[in-house]
């Protein structure tokens, strides 16, 4: 009788661990942390051949500015409305947080939105985009931490500055990087714009590095302006005194973004509400 008990209660267990499997099994596939993403994945490194082949020599340039999009979907679907309406931009550069958490999930949300733009894009990681595994995903799926592309004579650097999520133990901002791209492909650009999810003295950067990170701009041909995100607020602030603007990309709650256009003697900035 014993027998026959043990081996029901044996039969039992595997039917319900097959029914589990079967029925339930994304419960033992998939984890909220999880890099293996199905879908479209090395998205910067796809992007910047278009953006770099589409307008190579194009003269003046507009370019969308757009950030921290994190757990506001649906306003983020309208600004990608919102921004198609334009019809005249040439490509979106989004300053970081695409998540909230770091969640593959919220990765995969993101991907599903930027996709409908109809301009290429790049995307730089925010402080969110770290949690969890976070940093890992965004490789995968987007690439790089550092990068940068040349457009119509112009390098747009584009750099990682989210010390605190290193605990300061990281070389971030990678000063190694910054030097190679001054001096990478000099005779292709003149003019340098650069972008960061966390401005210098802000809660993310290594304030340490802040007064060093400045002289190194200094060293970037025909420096224009930097554009940053992070700080949920849209402003254009003088952060050293000494003329160097820095640009505070708004967040998608508050329902804004900015268009730079740039010609071939100046640029000009407008805030575009939706």
């Amino acid at each position: 009788m014993m027998l026959l008990l043990n081996t029901y209660c044996s039969a039992l267990v595997a039917i319900v661990v097959v029914a589990l499997t079967v029925s339930c099994g994304s419960w033992f596939d998939t984890h909220p942390y999880d890099v293996h993403f199905h879908g479209v994945t090395g998205i910067n490194d796809r992007q910047i051949k278009t953006i770099e082949e589409r307008f190579a020599e194009k003269d003046t340039l507009r370019i969308a500015f757009i950030s921290d999009t994190h757990g506001w979907y649906s306003d983020m679907t309208d600004e990608i409305a919102d921004l198609n309406n334009q019809r005249d931009i040439d490509f979106v550069v989004h300053c970081g947080d695409l998540t909230d958490t770091g969640t593959s999930k919220e990765y995969e949300w993101a991907r599903h939105l930027l996709e409908r733009l109809d301009y290429p894009y790049v995307a730089l990681i925010g402080n969110h985009d770290f949690l969890g595994t976070g940093d890992q995903a965004y490789q995968v799926m987007f690439g790089r931490l550092d990068f940068s592309f040349i457009v119509s004579h112009i390098k747009f650097v584009c750099l990682n500055t989210n010390a605190t999520e290193y605990d300061y133990m990281a070389a971030v901002p990678n000063f190694d990087f910054m030097e190679e791209e001054m001096a990478r492909d000099t005779a292709r650009f003149n003019r340098t714009v650069l972008v960061m999810h966390a401005p210098p003295y802000s809660d993310q950067f290594n304030n340490n590095v802040c007064k060093a990170f400045r002289r190194y701009l200094d060293l970037f041909p025909g420096l224009m302006c930097c554009v940053y995100g992070h700080n949920h607020n849209h402003i254009v602030d003088d952060i050293y005194d000494d003329g160097l603007l820095f640009y505070g990309i708004d967040c998608a709650e508050h329902r804004n973004y900015s268009i730079m256009t740039i010609t071939p003697d100046s640029y000009e900035m407008e805030q575009i509400y939706y």
